[in-house]
């Protein structure tokens, strides 16, 4: 057995020699992953969306052209991480975050069931999608993207859109509409026979790693000095993407959304690998390595164990991710309890703390950043050339 491991060591290590090499060689590859696609006909990508909600999301996903299925469970994951039972300090409720003045006016019966329930997963899918095609009709006469028009139109408001005729140049808009996009690429399947890009600063959260091993494993570790540069598996991960500028967010199962899935054959050094209790729910994701190529990863594993070297092929393998710069920024801020406390992209700004969509219900006046709002004014009014009408 020992001399058994000893050669799966030896093995892992002539890979990630190889395979830094190679990294350094071609780390010029365009790091944007999946060709972009035209119209709203995008399959997830298998394990983004808890399989519960997959089938909603895919069919309310292409209920109008503006809108697509990554991009519709990107704005819930956004919201509330797929939460049903999410609530906000800005009295927010449900996977979507809809405010009840707003779910008065587009809550939708997505489930067939006579009820339009602000926590029933079915009826918010529907209704995040119902908003952002009422959105995208009230700005469809603006000039340039349609989607990134509706998605400021979700931020700003659909006043402030036509206003600006595009986007507005508000900083928070701007971000929101970059991180949507962004993230929506993180839940798109790659197309057949596409190869995801790599990242080029793959190379360097390899080396990172690979100074970690035999470090002693410490859970909630970050590596800090007061913890005497010990790990857990999120922290070593994190803190190796931290090495070459990317900062990731804390938890393993958010990690998990910071850039594209190539399938097991498409592995390359340096994608995140993740393991998860339900195969068909990544919310229950449990850990993340490294991967160093030959099917093994660099990982802090348990309690007792030190950074090592482990094979992927286990049981609980739920995918993987190929971290992006965008798909790292455009993630939401979470609190120490979990919750959302704020959106990805330069803004920082989140629905779930009143900056945007139907939580905040809000279209600013067009010469005040949303951030500045006061007044929330009805959202996806039809617009005449006048402000929507105040509620």
């Amino acid at each position: 057995m020992v001399l058994r491991k000893a050669r799966a060591a030896a093995a892992a290590a002539a890979v990630v020699t190889v395979g830094f090499v190679g990294l350094v060689t071609v780390g010029t590859f365009a790091a944007s992953g999946t060709p972009q696609q035209g119209g709203n006909n995008l399959a997830l990508s298998s394990g983004t969306v808890p399989a519960a909600y997959q089938p909603l999301i895919q069919k309310w996903g292409t209920l109008c052209p503006e809108i697509s299925p990554p991009m519709l469970a990107a704005q819930l994951y956004q919201e509330s991480g797929f939460d049903p039972g999410a609530r906000s300090p800005a009295k927010a409720y449900g996977m979507a975050q809809f405010l009840e003045g707003t779910w008065a006016t587009y809550g939708t019966d997505g489930n067939g069931d006579g009820r339009r329930d602000i926590w029933d997963a079915s009826d918010a899918i529907a209704s995040a999608a119902t908003y952002d095609c009422a959105l995208a009709k009230d700005v469809s006469k603006v000039p340039g993207d349609r989607q990134a028009n509706m998605l400021a139109a979700y931020n700003a408001g659909p006043y402030a859109v036509i206003n600006a005729g595009g986007i507005p140049a508000y900083k928070e808009t701007q971000g929101y509409v970059r991180s949507i996009q962004a993230l929506a690429r993180s839940f798109t399947a790659p197309t057949t026979g596409s190869a995801v890009g790599l990242s080029r600063q793959a190379a360097g959260a390899i080396y990172f790693a690979q100074t970690k091993l035999g470090t002693p494993y410490l859970w909630g570790g970050e590596g800090l000095p007061s913890q005497n540069g010990r790990f857990d598996c999120s922290g070593l991960t994190q803190s190796a993407f931290e090495s070459v500028g990317i900062k990731l967010p804390r938890v393993a199962n958010d990690q998990w959304y910071a850039g594209e899935h190539p399938s097991r054959d498409q592995l390359r050094p340096g994608d995140l690998v993740f393991f998860a209790n339900d195969l068909t729910d990544p919310r229950s994701i449990h850990h993340v390595g490294i991967y160093v190529g030959g099917g093994y990863m660099i990982d802090a594993p348990h309690t007792g164990a030190l950074v090592r070297y482990d094979t992927i092929d286990q049981r609980d393998y739920i995918g993987a991710t190929r971290v992006t710069p965008d798909g790292a920024e455009a993630l939401p801020v979470r609190g120490a309890d979990g919750s959302i406390t704020g959106g990805g992209g330069p803004s920082g700004g989140n629905q779930s703390t009143g900056g945007t969509g139907p939580a905040a219900a809000a279209a600013p006046a067009a010469s005040a950043p949303p951030a500045a709002r006061a007044t929330p004014t009805a959202p996806a009014t039809p617009v005449t050339g006048q402000p929507p009408a105040k509620v």
